[in-house]
């Protein structure tokens, strides 16, 4: 089924997002997460694509073996990233022939060793670019993604909630505009750990005339240095007293899995309290975190089973 048509429904979603293991012991550990959290029943899961391009078959065939193996709802994610329009209709049409129905359409990281992005001969310079060809072409569901605090390469003379300062938040959405222009049906956001860059970009959408539905990300922290690296990468911020929570037991990792799954589902009650058409997990490919977040919503009555 088509993720936008899930939305169309009004009930809040709850997905869950996984990337592509490196062995496959990996693989296989990934299915049982997979299964472990299949009893949530999560509305989809997405399956990210390598730095590069470098899980393109792998990250087909894993939402391949979601779909119909394990009967869960799929999204593959598809970047820009060192591919021409052959090569990416080529994915386009694998995902189609498995009966896939949902793409994430992402402009994709500078590989490694590039400082900045390349345009691939015969590729795409932009995930709105990708949108258009994708919706021209094809008939999938099509995601996007979006940044509460603003993309960290948007500009340097924005000026919002918190650290966002030094983002230009006006030229970040007017680039959400052309993802919608260009066809996407819904987005989900980067990951963000204050709920107010939320609720003041979801603000600054609706003003500007978005009106598709913005699936918040959430991000169970269970590990410090992992979410300080995480955080300087995709330029997200924790708040300060959330942060030096969390220092004071770096060493104690159930102390920090703990204190990173209260957050997380404190979180997550507060968006669907103001009405977030649902929740998108990065777990990271674990699953005892999720686990207990969704399971304390359930039990607080935010989600029926």
């Amino acid at each position: 089924m088509k993720i936008s048509t899930v939305l169309e429904k009004g009930k809040p979603v709850f997905s869950f997002e996984f990337f592509p293991p490196k062995t496959p012991e990996g693989v296989l550990h990934l299915f049982e997460t997979i299964e472990q959290l299949k009893p949530l029943s999560p509305s989809f899961v997405s399956v990210t694509y390598g730095a590069g391009g470098s899980t393109r078959e792998l990250t087909v065939d894993l939402v391949r073996r979601i779909k119909n193996e394990l009967g869960i709802e799929a999204m593959a994610h598809l970047t820009c990233v060192g591919a021409g329009k052959d090569e990416i209709d080529h994915v386009l049409y694998r995902l189609k022939e498995f009966g896939i129905e949902n793409v994430l359409a992402l402009r994709g990281d500078p590989q490694n060793g590039q400082g900045a992005f390349v345009v691939p001969s015969d590729g795409f310079s932009y995930a709105s670019e990708l949108t258009a060809h994708i919706r021209k072409n094809f008939n999938f569901s099509l995601g996007g993604a979006c940044y509460p605090e603003g993309h960290i390469e948007c500009g340097t003379t924005g000026r919002g909630h918190g650290s966002t300062g030094g983002r230009d938040l006006k030229k970040d959405l007017e680039h959400l505009r052309m993802k919608v222009e260009a066809g996407v049906d819904f987005m989900i956001t980067q990951l963000f750990f204050d709920n107010n860059y939320f609720f003041e970009f979801v603000e600054r959408a609706h003003k500007s005339g978005i009106r598709i539905p913005i699936i918040p990300g959430i991000m169970p922290i269970t590990n410090v240095n992992q979410v300080k690296r995480f955080t300087k990468m995709c330029g997200a911020s924790i708040p300060n007293v959330l942060l030096s929570e969390l220092e004071s037991v770096e060493q104690d990792s159930a102390a920090v899995t703990k204190i990173g799954v209260r957050h997380a589902t404190e979180q997550c009650q507060n968006l669907l309290k103001q009405f977030a058409p649902g929740i998108h997990f990065y777990t990271l490919n674990k699953s005892s975190a999720t686990k207990a977040i969704l399971e304390s919503l359930v039990a607080l009555g935010y989600v029926k089973k």
